[in-house]
């Protein structure tokens, strides 16, 4: 077996375990609410194992253990000022989910109490008070309520279902066979991925699917290995800027998110991947009405901002230095354009900036079509739209496209439109891409190559000609001549079905003679 089946055959059962813990709690609550702890409580083993690994490197020399080091007053204060420094918060020996587990065995699940992890969970935050890490440690483990009724009617009820669930979350593997998965960045993902698609939209709308991503993520970081900074303005779960991570190195991930939820969701992830707390800055907020990384300019900018959401399109925004140059700005009822412009305003001039929008970006009349004309004609910004199948979205169903956008285009005489709709494999649920669709998307943009009813590289003048409407079927002909009808076996066949027609009706008649009818 290859390293890569291993490691397949491992996520396979690691996700049949996850989908396991799932059920535990399935009836109790619904599928949006409960994924917050399961997540919540892979992420709390996450930072404990960290700090008890880390605590037990620092004591080695000292032939101590982190419990008794943590009694004596001396180690303790250097200790805790240690691992907050270099983690940015510290867990202590009572706490350690280790130590959850061993109390919930030893009072074989009847005697743990709740109450337990949660003076745990308050004490990490506790922490990092005064400390640089204060702010992305700051309510991280608000939506995992532990006091919650759902969880039971009683603290014993309440401590017997959390128990089985941290019972199962510590049997997971992070190493098998000498092939290491990403145990909890898998789970993690997976779980976002089993939520958005079980519960529609509430979930759906903080994940980008992972072969979409792949596609913005290897557009910003073609030709390069190393990147300064990447930003998402509506990062969800920060699973998109994670992704341009795995492409190349990035020094610094920038992010907001307006919903509280989903930004303590990505605050987790990137924990969880290993990105420190120094290396990533993500604010709560609405990033239209209120921005919050504004004098920042990026290198990479990826996006899938939520479609055709309203924002208050208000008169001060015509004095706005991302919208003013544009004479209109996007309709209240529309905020696609709106998420377009800041993203302009936030790119560096070697930078690359990939979204995904609804179709209606490429052809809506109005200010839109005035935004869309300005950043061609006067801009010249726009290198690449393409169109992706239906149905690959969770929570919807709408037609999207990816956009790409550049300052200074190496290739500045021509769109690239590719039309990758009809290319995907078919699901229950959702489309798929596969793994050959998002290379020839790839390929096709990087190479900027004409291909028969699949992509074309239009011309500034052809695009101007086309009153700058980007609808993808007016470059790429997709028309599929229909073969002539041959009127001859048409009527063979005709003929063939009169005659079996009349047999049926021989031998129907021979049945009722039969029956004296």
């Amino acid at each position: 077996m290859t390293t890569s089946e291993k490691q397949r055959q491992q996520q396979a059962e690691l996700h049949k375990k996850l989908w396991a813990m799932a059920n535990d709690l399935r009836g109790q609550m619904d599928a949006y609410e409960f994924k917050d702890y399961i997540l919540g409580l892979i992420f709390y083993r996450y930072l404990s194992e960290k700090v008890e690994y880390r605590a037990g490197e620092l004591l080695k020399e000292d032939n101590i253990t982190f419990a008794h080091a943590w009694e004596n007053e001396e180690y303790k204060e250097d200790l805790a000022d240690y691992l907050v420094n270099e983690l940015g918060y510290v867990i202590e020996p009572q706490y350690l989910f280790s130590n959850l587990v061993s109390e919930i065995e030893k009072g074989a699940k009847g005697n743990f109490d709740v109450e337990l992890l949660q003076n745990g969970v308050k004490a990490i935050e506790s922490s990092t008070q005064g400390t640089e890490s204060q702010e992305d440690f700051r309510n991280l483990f608000d939506d995992m309520d532990l006091t919650s009724s759902k969880l039971g009617r009683t603290v014993e009820a309440r401590s017997k279902l959390i128990a089985k669930v941290i019972v199962s979350i510590s049997e997971i593997p992070f190493l098998q066979d000498d092939v290491e998965i990403d145990v909890l960045g898998d789970a993690y993902e997976y779980m976002i991925s089993q939520f958005a698609a079980n519960a529609g939209k509430k979930a759906g709308e903080f994940y980008t699917p992972q072969q979409v991503s792949k596609i913005l993520a290897k557009i910003v970081t073609a030709g390069k290995t190393e990147i300064r900074s990447v930003y998402d303005g509506t990062c969800g779960s920060g699973s998109l800027l994670l992704r341009v991570g795995k492409e190349a190195k990035v020094y610094k991930y920038y992010g907001q998110e307006k919903v509280s939820t989903t930004y303590n969701l990505a605050r987790m992830n990137m924990l969880l991947h290993d990105i420190d707390y120094q290396r990533f800055d993500i604010r709560n907020d609405d990033t239209l009405e209120e921005p919050q990384h504004i004098d920042e300019r990026f290198e990479a900018i990826v996006a899938n901002p939520p479609y055709s959401a309203k924002w208050s399109a208000d008169d001060k925004f015509k004095d706005d230095e991302r919208f003013s140059a544009y004479s209109k700005l996007a309709p209240k009822s529309k905020a696609d354009f709106a998420f377009v412009q800041h993203y302009i305003h936030q790119l560096d001039d070697d930078g690359t900036f990939a979204v995904v929008l609804p179709h209606g970006v490429l052809f809506r009349g109005a200010g839109e079509g005035a935004i869309r004309k300005y950043l061609i004609e006067e801009k010249n910004y726009l290198d690449a739209v393409i169109g992706l199948p239906p149905n690959i979205f969770y929570g919807t169903s709408i037609p999207t496209c990816i956009l790409v956008f550049k300052k200074c285009r190496i290739n500045d005489a021509n769109v690239v439109f590719i039309d990758a709709s009809t290319e995907f494999e078919k699901g229950k649920n959702q489309n798929h891409l596969s793994d050959d669709h998002v290379d020839k998307i790839l390929l096709t943009y990087l190479n900027r190559e004409a291909i028969d009813k699949y992509s074309y590289a239009a011309t500034l003048e052809e695009i101007a000609e086309n009153d700058y409407n980007l609808n993808i079927p007016r470059y790429v002909d997709t028309f599929e001549e229909e073969e002539p009808i041959d009127l001859d076996a048409v009527a063979a066949r005709l003929k063939e079905l009169d005659d079996e027609i009349a047999e049926i009706d021989v031998e129907l008649q021979k049945y009722f003679d039969k029956l004296g009818v």
